[in-house]
């Protein structure tokens, strides 16, 4: 995501920009910025906090009243309500003990057991919202374990859906993450996006296995599936292994 991660127009010209990073925005200077505190891809605050987003809305579209300038970067003052941990939360999906797969075929069984888990709060969570972000690869969550797992053996398999097994393989991980998050707000109130970080990263065998996967990407003579497996995997604060 940039750090432009919304522009507003008036009269058909961008004129204030919502800003994500810090660095990026102080140097590309739009007109007027509103940097906010949120999570990437997230740049109006979570979904469905309707009143939350018309706060930072109307913040923004008030910096194009300001007659300061040429330039101005405001800093939207509050952290998202959903950033606050949510007391005693545990997820419902009783995770098994992760082990420490040493092969292939150890990870694909392991991810296997873990999605047997971890699905059926994902289930709850669609039948509760009616609606899911999972979908992008086209497969079946049963086929993600082997699928992803034969990267790790040095495997370039491709899904016939997308063009490219490097493409392939990041949306069959967007859909892995996708799927754990949303199993983590199936029940109850929801927790805090950084609980369910903390969770996926640092207590679930998936966290670990897209690290695991993000190396063998890494490692690989496919350039495509360096350039994904390095970029997308893996968001830079879990890269170490410690949660968060």
């Amino acid at each position: 995501m940039s750090a432009l991660g919304h522009m507003l127009e008036t009269r058909g010209i961008a004129t204030v920009a919502i800003a994500s990073v810090l660095p990026q925005v102080e140097k590309t200077r739009p007109p007027r910025a509103l940097m906010v505190p949120f999570m990437l891809g997230r740049p109006f605050g979570e979904p469905n906090d309707i009143a939350f987003q018309q706060r930072v809305l109307l913040q923004a579209l008030g910096l194009i009243e300001s007659p300061a300038g040429p330039v101005i970067l405001a800093h939207f003052p509050d952290d998202n309500p959903s950033w606050s941990d949510r007391a005693g939360w545990r997820s419902s999906a009783d995770l098994p003990a992760p082990g420490s797969p040493d092969s292939p075929a150890a990870w694909e069984a392991a991810l296997r057991d873990e999605l047997a888990v971890v699905r059926p709060a994902w289930v709850r969570f669609t039948q509760r919202f009616q609606r899911t972000t999972v979908g992008l690869s086209g497969l079946d969550p049963a086929d993600w374990p082997a699928f992803a797992a034969s990267f790790l053996a040095g495997g370039l398999p491709a899904l016939p859906l997308h063009g490219t097994p490097a493409l392939s393989l990041r949306f069959v991980v967007d859909d892995l993450k996708a799927l754990y998050g949303e199993a983590a707000q199936a029940d109850g109130d929801p927790p805090s996006a950084r609980q369910i970080d903390r969770w996926f990263w640092g207590e679930a065998l998936a966290g670990r296995f897209l690290r695991a996967l993000r190396i063998a990407a890494l490692e690989s003579s496919d350039n495509g599936l360096k350039t994904v497996g390095g970029r997308f995997f893996v968001p830079a604060p879990h890269l170490s292994g410690d949660g968060g």
